[in-house]
């Protein structure tokens, strides 16, 4: 019997399948490909974002179809990949979507912009290491100050390649069964998860502020999604 298949997209931090270490056992269950990115590499130079090569590396993955469980700025191409082929796209899990386009005239969504725009327009004249500590000093971002391998200097210059996730050429909803994860430690993930749920949307909080799905309830809130299409 053949496995459905379940694609799982990371945010800016940890990524491929260190992203989702409390996940690896629906492999028993599910036919999980762990993806990564474009431009996340511990090898390679980072990249600038690139949402269509993003949307193409899920697409490639979900092959005939299948699930998407997405992280942060990976629920951007996820959810951008359900608007253009529903089909493909069985169902979406997001924890805590960075899907700040949908959001940007709200009020907790308009201050984070209005708070990055100047850090943003200004990256180039800084140095990587100079713009991962305005970052983190300006964003209380977890997944932001975590480096995906020791390589600090790699996380630094990839985070300075992003796109302000607010810009992403996200603005409609895809109709597709979909759990919201979050955390509750943040309005602005909140806010994102509450526009989400007013479009259909199931919205649930577990522990483990940017990152619930690795406490037990926000996995066993994935997990059951999955498998009955209820959190």
């Amino acid at each position: 019997m053949m496995l459905e298949r379940v694609v799982f997209v990371h945010g800016s931090g940890l990524f491929g399948a260190a992203a989702w270490p409390k996940q690896h056992g629906l492999s028993l269950s599910f036919d999980c490909l762990y993806v990564r990115r474009h431009g996340f590499s511990a090898t390679e130079d980072p990249l600038p974002t690139d949402h269509v090569r993003d949307q193409a590396i899920i697409a490639d993955a979900l092959g005939t179809g299948g699930h998407v469980v997405a992280h942060s700025q990976g629920a951007v191409a996820a959810m951008m990949l359900a608007v253009e082929q529903p089909d493909l796209v069985h169902s979406l899990t997001l924890v805590e979507p960075a899907c700040f386009s949908l959001t940007a005239e709200l009020p907790a969504t308009a201050a984070h912009i209005a708070l990055l725009t100047p850090l943003f327009a200004d990256r180039h004249a800084m140095s990587d290491e100079e713009f991962l500590q305005e970052f983190v000093r300006r964003v209380s971002a977890p997944d932001a100050g975590t480096s995906p391998t020791s390589d600090t200097g790699r996380h630094a210059a990839r985070l300075r390649l992003q796109s302000p996730p607010w810009e992403a050429p996200l603005t409609i909803v895809p109709g597709v069964r979909t759990l919201v994860l979050t955390g509750g430690w943040e309005p602005l993930y909140e806010e994102v998860a509450e526009y989400l749920a007013a479009t259909g949307a199931v919205h649930r909080l577990a522990p483990g502020g940017h990152r619930p799905h690795d406490s037990p309830e926000g996995d066993a809130l994935i997990r059951g999604f999955l498998r009955t299409g209820s959190a």
